[in-house]
């Protein structure tokens, strides 16, 4: 789980400090919140080009720590 982790960044100057997905303007809030939704995997990252799954496993981690 602490490779994955590797994947979340903070910084105070990108979204306000809010923990983003390798340093990309998407945060672990907001792949949260597409999958509350019900969005899948394959559409999330279908939007969202630049990601990888292990970026997801990386914020439902985050997230469950």
């Amino acid at each position: 789980m602490s490779d994955l982790l590797t994947r979340i960044t903070i910084d105070p100057d990108r979204m306000h400090g809010r923990p983003c997905i390798r340093g990309l303007r998407i945060t672990v809030a907001d792949i949260l919140g597409l999958l509350s939704v019900g969005q899948s995997r394959e559409a999330i990252l279908r939007e969202y080009p630049y990601l990888e799954s292990e970026d997801i496993d990386a914020a439902l981690a985050f997230a469950a720590r």
